[in-house]
């Protein structure tokens, strides 16, 4: 357990498996109702206070929650911007999500490009189960994205949610 990390808390916790050639899910358990935790990814204001990193200044954060609507996120690190946007597809409160997402930093984006989420939220007895599907287009994409570190800020960012929904339950 980390110096930060509060006695009986699930930090660290979430697991990446590889169902598919294109596809990796990941699978994380949080102690709070799945109406919580659908807010918590759903709500502009409380994205801001989980998603990332602590010292991640925001530039955007617009969500659309509507199907077809827009979601974008761009913060800035130590000078460098990172960005994020995508529609959402499916919308069922508080069971189920399903959006697209593209990283602004791929030159050139062709539709093959973006990846397809899909949020499962399934609580019991009080603790919500996440899994969250990644699709994408090829092997070669879905490597280059576990690749890139993209583990170590998502622990981080779900340790976050699981922070802020642990306060509100």
């Amino acid at each position: 357990m980390s110096a930060n990390q509060a006695p009986g808390s699930r930090h660290g916790s979430a697991v990446i498996t590889l169902p598919s050639d294109t596809e990796y899910e990941i699978t994380r358990a949080f102690d709070a109702p799945a109406e919580l935790v659908f807010e918590a990814l759903t709500t502009p204001e409380l994205v801001k206070r989980w998603w990332g990193f602590e010292t991640f200044e925001w530039l955007v954060c617009d969500i659309d929650l509507r199907v077809a609507g827009r979601w974008r996120y761009v913060a800035r690190e130590r000078g460098m911007e990172v960005g994020f946007h995508g529609v959402y597809r499916e919308i069922e409160p508080p069971h189920r999500l399903v959006t697209t997402e593209m990283y602004e930093g791929v030159p050139d984006p062709k539709p093959e490009d973006y990846a397809v989420n899909i949020v499962t939220l399934e609580e019991e007895d009080g603790v919500t189960t996440m899994t969250v599907l990644v699709e994408h287009a090829t092997k070669e994409t879905r490597d280059m994205v576990l690749a890139s570190g993209m583990e170590g800020g998502m622990q981080v960012s779900y340790d976050r949610l699981e922070d802020l929904v642990r306060r509100a339950a």
